[in-house]
């Protein structure tokens, strides 16, 4: 067996043990933990109907702040992680597009909705604000129009309000490891 299948066996297991080790982080001052708010939007998700992949893209949206070369707190210290590209970069050897795109996207997913929606932004927290500033505020008309071409925008777009919606404190959602059968068969 090589390393990297080896590895692919392993992601699940390694992705459950991040949540275990990092998910306790504080989460940009919001009233949740790095794991409950991921938790919360794969909740968000499911209670939507969303499909599978959906649904692991909402649990994972963030992973890229475990596995990125960035600080946790850059972003509340000016400096954008790019936690998305890393994420989904991270993610893309084991699962698919429809997957890992939602990931990537989920970003620009905030920047193109406070530029197509002026009630949008009303909805997102501090955090949310402040991250919005540093990641280059919302998206210009053209970077709009090329958004929309990209055919996993409405993925991002639904990825991105179970994000949003991903931070009650208190609330009591299933754990990350209920998630293990979608995991493994979304695998590659």
């Amino acid at each position: 067996m090589s390393n990297q299948s080896l590895y692919r066996s392993n992601i699940i297991d390694f992705i459950l043990d991040l949540f275990a080790r990092r998910g306790a982080e504080e989460y940009m001052g919001e009233p949740v933990s790095m794991a409950q708010h991921m938790e919360q939007s794969a909740a968000c998700a499911v209670a939507d109907g969303a499909d599978d992949e959906l649904v692991i893209a909402a649990l994972l949206h963030d992973i890229g702040h475990f596995v990125g070369d960035f600080p946790l707190d850059a972003l509340e210290n000016g400096i954008d992680n790019y936690h998305e590209e890393a994420g989904a970069d991270f993610l893309a050897p084991y699962f698919p597009a429809t997957v890992t795109e939602p990931i990537r996207l989920h970003v620009a997913a905030k920047k193109y909705l406070c530029a197509v929606d002026s009630s949008y932004s009303s909805r997102l927290s501090d955090a949310s604000v402040q991250s919005l500033e540093v990641q280059g505020g919302p998206m210009t008309e053209a970077e709009v129009a090329e958004f929309e071409r990209n055919p996993h925008h409405q993925s991002a777009v639904k990825a991105r309000l179970y994000d949003d919606d991903g931070k009650v404190a208190g609330l009591d959602i299933k754990p990350v490891y209920q998630y293990r059968d979608k995991l493994e068969s979304l695998l590659l």
